[in-house]
Order: C-alpha cells, then structure tokens, then sequence
C-alpha cells in the first residue's frame, strides 16, 4: 500500500467552564498550565512529536481564541488554524478538518485529539496511537482508543468491547458494541466490575474519506454545509464560514457518529489519561497533606479534611471545613462542595442572571 498522509486535528474550541474561575471565557482551560508549566493545548501538540509533522497538524478553534493559539504553538503554520466563527459542537469541528484535509489527500488518515486532556506517560501513548493510525489504515474502520478504567467514575462516558478483531503493532483491537454517556454510579460500579468497558477518550483516528462518507450518511444537513464549505479558499472560506457555519447542527461526534455508525474498534489505551475535567481531578497533580488537604499558595488549613485550595495571590485560612473546593483568581472566588464540582456551570448560568457576566 503507498504511503499515506497522516494529518493531526486538535479540537481546541472548548470553554472549560467547571474550572471556572481560572477558566474563563477568554483563556478557557485548554489554554491554561494546570499540571505543569506548559498549557494543556501545548502537551497535547508535544506528544504528538515524532508522529504527526507540525505541518500536517491543524487546530479548530473559537475564533476569538486564535491568538492564543497563535501564541501557544508559534510553529504551527498560520493556514492550520480553523477558527469558527460560532461554535458547533465537535461534529461539526471534525468535519470542517475532513472537509479541507479531504482536498489534500482524501485517503489520508485523520487522528482528532482533545486539547485539553492529560497523559503521564508519552511514550505508551505514541504506541498506541500508532497502533490506531494502522487500524485506521485500509479506511474499513473509525477507530478510538478507550481507557482502562481505575475508579467507577459517572463524568465519563464509557465503551463496552466486544470480541478482539485483530493485533496492531502489538495493540489488541476490539469490535466496539456501544457507547453509554456518564451512566450513574450504580452503572458505573457495575461497568468497572466487568471488566469490558472502558473510559471514552474522545481521541479518534479515520481516513479521511470514511469520516466524509458517514458524515453524509448519519448528518445530512452538517454533510450540505461543509460541502459549501469545501470549495473556498483563503479569505473566501473565513466569508463562507461566517455565512454557512451559524446554521450548522450543533451536536458531538460521540452522537452523531460513534454511537451510529456499525464498524468501530477501540484499542485499550493504559498511558495514565485525565481529562482534567474538574477542579477535583487536579488534585492527582498536586501534594496532599495526611488530611488530604492540597494548598496552592500560603496559608493554614486547621482541622480541615479533603479540601483544595487554589489561592496562589492570597493567605487562605481554614477552620473546621472538609470536602470543599476553595479557588480564587483575584476578582473571583469559588466555594463549593468536591461532590458538587459537576455543577459550576449551573454557577455561571446563575451568576450570568444575576448581572455579573463580567467575571465569566
């Protein structure tokens, strides 16, 4: 078989509104350095090293975030960037890429990452990346790796495998038979023990014709609107876009796709994943103290159990408390139950009613 392009399309449009209030609609998560100097946008394009060339990795974006992308990733070739103008969710993000990346090379192979997600150990993770590009390869299969499981988590979504199909560079895949979205946790529970589930990744790898193909079959109305799309260039398509991409459907991959679609394999990913989701998930990057206590910045914590404090510009003292979520960011400042982290966006819409946008 000839070689293949390999293109790489990170998703980088999200708000990241339960890390609020250091996300912000103006630096949203993706962009800030939550477990180490470099920002979450920027480990997510370093993993791919080696992999995917910086000329073939493209960025989808809100576009009032292409500076900061511009920014962050100052190698990354300014044609790269696909700003929308509007967002509409990640089928509509992936479907853009393939619909420009299809005029390129329409059997080449696509692998869509999240921005905004964490690997500890980079090398396991390119292994079983490319384990997923060659199962990718004869365009038969959309293919997505999944994560083992550790704890019985309800803020995931879930894959439930089937039978092994085949071995990829020493990688078993799996026929993947559905995908449930946060179950409960007596489902949650129930899915760990069984040992053939596995965590939603959202990182997804296809040739670029097939992800075409279903997007017409399975979304239509997304399918006519990229298609208008598709034959602009340059300063034509940022016009198009401005026209055609408000009327676009807003709904994610995960349903328009991967929930629909009969031929998908997932490959068990075991890299040490987070998709840093919550103020809580932060505390498996920081020290605790005996009580389980995390203090990011000066302070004293007195009888306080299982409690982070992020408060890096203030002295923070506690007394008395146990499982709160205490975060400042100068003009802002969060209290909250760790159980009830899930929630803050209903926080924002609340203080949005209030009059105080200004803080979002």
């Amino acid at each position: 078989m000839p070689k293949q392009n390999l293109f790489a399309v990170i998703l980088a449009g999200g708000s990241g509104e339960r890390f609020w209030p250091l996300s912000r609609r103006a630096r949203p998560k993706q962009f800030l350095a939550l477990v180490g100097e470099r920002t979450m946008l920027q480990l997510t394009a370093e993993r791919l090293a080696g992999i995917v060339k910086p000329q073939d990795t493209f960025v989808v974006t809100a576009r009032a975030y292409l500076d900061l992308v511009r920014a962050q990733l100052p190698g990354l070739p300014e044609e790269n960037i696909l700003a929308e103008p509007v967002g509409r969710n990640t089928a509509a993000a992936v479907g853009l890429a393939a619909a420009l990346l299809a005029r390129r090379s329409p059997g080449g192979i696509m692998a869509v990452l999240p921005a905004d997600h964490y690997v500890a150990d980079v090398a396991r993770f390119q292994a079983v990346l490319r384990a997923a590009i060659g199962a990718a390869r004869d365009g038969q299969w959309v293919v997505t790796i999944g994560i083992t499981p550790t704890r019985p988590e309800t803020g995931y979504g879930y894959i439930c495998r089937g039978e092994q199909h085949a071995v990829f560079m020493g990688i078993p895949a799996y026929r993947a038979l559905r995908f449930t979205e946060k179950p409960d946790v007596r489902q949650a529970r129930e899915f760990l023990a069984s040992g053939r589930y596995l965590w939603n990744s959202g990182i997804f790898v296809w040739r670029v014709d097939l992800i075409s193909r279903l997007i017409a079959r399975y979304l239509p109305e997304l399918h006519g609107g990229l298609l208008r799309l598709a034959g602009t260039i340059g300063d034509r398509l940022a016009a198009a876009m401005e026209e055609v991409y408000p009327d676009l459907p807003g709904i994610s991959v995960d349903y328009g796709i991967m929930e629909r679609a009969p031929n998908i394999l997932v490959l068990p990913g075991d890299f040490g994943w987070d998709d840093v989701g919550s103020w809580p998930a932060l505390e498996g990057y920081r020290e605790n103290d005996d009580l389980g206590n995390v203090l990011e910045g000066r302070g004293v914590l007195l009888d306080t159990r299982n409690t982070l404090v992020y408060a890096p510009h203030k002295v923070v003292a506690t007394l008395g408390v146990e499982n709160l979520i205490i975060a400042d960011a100068g003009d802002s400042l969060l209290v909250c139950r760790k159980e009830r982290a899930q929630e803050i966006k209903r926080l924002l819409a609340a203080l949005k009613e209030a009059g105080l946008g200004e803080v979002l």
